[in-house]
């Protein structure tokens, strides 16, 4: 288990000499160690090339080496090579970032082994703790972690388990209470019997939540979408070309090269490499925020987040218990600082108890630290402590805990009650102190809210992002701190999640599965889920959101499992993680409808091209530069320059798909009426028309290229070094081939300026039918 280290226990404590009875015999030991395996959870893969492996699996790849498979078969081994180049460049890219994520952390795969006391046969023992098993006898105390499920035998305790359930206040135990794995011991002393260990106790059973949850994919949907469209035009390309052969006496084997062609040109095979690149140099930039990303596609799903779910305890709040107000009951006899004064006395100085330690720090900035003649620790089943004092030359017996337990106990003033409710509503956690048998006074304790938290979920609903506090608290503290951050509505629980959850301002009492089961409905709902949290409750939901962001003092399980991991306590980064799916989006969209048009365009040129000349208006071995050509082209969109939006965008393939309908279209009238005019009026021959179609295409498609990566006019937007550099360089070499006669047949320069003309003419005019469609879209 991934746990802190306890700090030991001595032997012979009073505590073990309470139970006499045996602890388990070997052979016991034996058979159950066999029976319920270690009490540890296995480690995740962080082997370099099992992380590459990881790149290599799903349907995306499946898709890309399957065309590389084809292509071979074929004898295509120029283009097979370059395909494999593509996917394993994304596969190691991707295996890069995750290991250089998990270095930056300090190596957080580190298995820290605890040691526990546990009695075996007659003997107390030291031992680590993976080799505990249901049924063992556990002695915990003051600073250890509990190393596994169990149930308290003798004695009492109180456990921060905030990590766990995000309770942010310690939880008192007393006898045949359950105590739980990886929650820490602030105070008591306690015999344990264990119950459940390794995956069965409720720390495993978070963590193994992590090995199911996994996002939707959109990008794989994105992506096998595309190929559906581009497929279904295939296929009516296919059966026209088909018939027309039939009727023409034509060998359906001579159009099999053309139909590779389609297959190939189908593919996207830069889709992976792009996307890579696009969220690589959008990691790059967050890191230098000191912004680590270990997941790169939740960079990309940012762009389309509209509901973000934030833990309470550690995210939105310090998780540091402070003072927040002292309460004089009696101010007459006891001003305030008479009642912070005596409360800290009866706190323990050597506890971890953050309640009694923001006390005496409280007592202490006001200078005045009483020692106690004689001190009882706080108990979890009588839920008080208490000390004898000398105060203005008086003895006073001192009570602090539970108002609810100290009100039977002591003599309550008539204005208890209000003032109680008064502290409670503010969502603070409220002790009375009694002095000599008259409750004089109550103290709230509360963990102070981060003070950029109300400024950042001001600006994310601004951005039409929802946010929706989750935790384990009551749902009065939940309900006060949600109105302190500008969280406006109700605070539901764990039972109202199913009806309609974002009618809810955030949930109390929610624990891990709660969280996960929430994350999941409205993934189901369509919503794009962002968690943001801290503890190890959080990491299964932290996995299976599309974005998943671990604070700076996040576990080492919640930053496993999250893509983003802050690194600086200052949560507006979240806002850059935002804008940085932002330029991911613009980018991709500028691939996609580029990718649909370029695709249409050459395969419906070419197949009514053949109808109407009897052979191919471009020759095959010509496609395969197009392809390259275009390909090195998307693998520098993603250094492109672009402007984030304001507003959640969406992956929406029928809205590209009528931009690139529309580009296409007026691309192809172009386009025939080039072939038109080469091979009706002109009469050129078959080789200097395909040459004088290639560099239309080439010129075409990076015209495309400066049309979709703007809503506004191509020519205002400047774009990237990278993207004009390769752009130029593909058209330049296109000229050079095709006027020199270099790989390509010579075709004669009046033609050829023709097509940049007709080329230049066109993306003017569709640009400002882009600008049109645009336009009414917003309106």
């Amino acid at each position: 288990m991934e746990l802190k280290k306890g700090m030991g226990i001595m032997a012979g404590t009073p505590m073990e000499e309470k139970y006499p009875q045996a602890g388990l015999a070997p052979e016991e030991v034996a058979a159950k160690q066999k029976e319920f395996g270690a009490n540890q959870q296995p480690a995740l893969p962080t082997a370099f090339w099992r992380l590459v492996l990881n790149g290599l699996w799903g349907p995306l790849p499946w898709l890309l080496e399957a065309a590389i498979i084809l292509e071979f078969f074929l004898g295509k081994g120029l283009q097979a090579t370059f395909i494999l180049l593509l996917l394993v460049f994304s596969a190691v890219d991707g295996a890069v970032q995750k290991k250089r994520s998990m270095k930056a952390l300090g190596g957080l795969h580190a298995d820290l082994r605890t040691q526990s006391r546990v009695k075996r046969g007659d003997q107390w023992e030291n031992m680590p703790a993976d080799g505990l098993v249901p049924g063992d006898i556990v002695h915990v105390q003051l600073g250890d972690v509990i190393p596994a499920d169990g149930t308290v035998l003798i004695g009492g305790l109180s456990a921060d388990q905030a990590a766990l359930t995000g309770e942010s206040a310690p939880v008192a135990k007393a006898v045949d209470d359950p105590v739980y794995a990886a929650a820490t011991v602030v105070s008591g002393d306690a015999i344990v019997q264990v119950t459940k260990t390794g995956t069965n106790s409720s720390y495993g059973k978070t963590a193994e939540l992590l090995t199911h949850a996994t996002a939707p994919g959109r990008l794989e949907k994105l992506l096998f979408g595309i190929v559906r469209l581009l497929v279904i035009l295939d296929v009516a390309l296919v059966i026209v070309l088909t018939v027309t052969a039939l009727l023409r006496g034509t060998s359906i084997m001579s159009l099999l090269p053309f139909l590779v062609i389609l297959f190939i040109a189908t593919i996207p095979v830069a889709m992976p490499s792009s996307f890579t690149v696009a969220n690589s140099v959008e990691a790059s930039r967050l890191a230098k925020k000191k912004i680590l990303v270990s997941g790169l596609t939740g960079i990309q799903e940012a762009a389309s987040l509209d509901v973000l779910l934030v833990d309470k305890t550690g995210t939105l709040t310090q998780d540091r218990t402070a003072l927040a107000a002292v309460s004089a009951l009696q101010p007459a006899s006891y001003n305030e600082d008479a009642v912070l004064t005596l409360a800290a006395a009866a706190c323990d100085p050597q506890g971890r108890s953050s309640i009694e330690r923001a006390i005496r720090e409280g007592a202490a900035k006001k200078g005045t630290v009483l020692t106690p003649t004689s001190f009882t620790p706080f108990d979890p089943a009588k839920k008080y402590s208490a000390a004898t004092v000398t105060w203005q030359a008086h003895d006073h017996q001192v009570q602090l805990g539970s108002p609810t337990i100290l009100m039977q106990a002591a003599q309550v003033p008539d204005n208890l009650r209000a003032e109680l409710a008064k502290l409670t509503a503010t969502g603070a956690r409220v002790v009375a102190i009694a002095v000599d048998g008259v409750i004089v006074g109550l103290i709230a304790i509360a963990d102070p809210i981060k003070p950029d938290v109300p400024a950042l979920i001001k600006r994310l609903h601004t951005r039409g992002v929802q946010v929706i506090m989750l935790t384990g608290d009551t749902r009065a503290t939940a309900q006060a701190v949600a109105q302190q951050v500008g969280l406006q509505g109700a605070i539901g629980t764990p039972a109202e999640m199913d009806q309609a959850p974002r009618d809810y301002a955030g949930f109390a009492n929610v624990l891990p599965a709660d969280k996960f089961r929430l994350v999941q409905d409205l993934q189901k709902a369509g919503a794009v889920v962002g968690m943001l949290g801290d503890g190890v409750n959080d990491a299964p939901a932290l996995k299976q959101a599309d974005v998943g962001i671990a604070v700076t003092t996040a576990t080492d399980i919640a930053k496993l499992a999250a893509d983003i991991i802050l690194t600086e306590p200052d949560l507006g980064a979240i806002n850059d993680v935002v804008d940085s799916g932002q330029r991911v989006y613009q980018r991709m969209m500028t691939w996609i409808i580029t990718k649909l048009t370029r695709t249409a365009q050459l395969t419906i040129l070419l197949t009514f091209g053949y109808l109407f000349t009897g052979f191919f208006p471009i020759s095959l071995s010509m496609i395969v530069f197009i392809v390259m050509m275009n390909d090195s082209v998307t693998l520098t969109l993603g250094t492109d320059r672009t402007y984030p939006s304001d507003r959640p965008t969406r992956w929406q393939l029928g809205d590209l798909a009528k931009i690139a309908t529309g580009l296409t279209l007026g691309w192809l009238v172009l386009g025939f009426l080039l072939l038109w005019y080469f091979e009706y009026q002109l009469h050129l021959s078959a080789d200097s028309t395909s040459t004088l179609l290639f560099a239309y295409l080439i010129f075409s498609a990076m015209a495309t290229i400066y049309m979709t990566r703007t809503r506004g006019a191509f020519w205002r937007a400047v774009p990237s070094r990278t993207v004009l550099g390769v752009t130029c360089l593909n058209m330049v070499l296109t000229t050079v081939m095709g006027l020199t006669g270099f790989i390509t047949p010579r075709a004669p320069i009046g033609p050829y300026l023709l097509v940049i003309a007709g080329v230049i003419v066109f993306a003017v005019l569709l640009d400002l039918l882009k600008q049109a469609f645009y336009r009414q879209q917003a309106a």
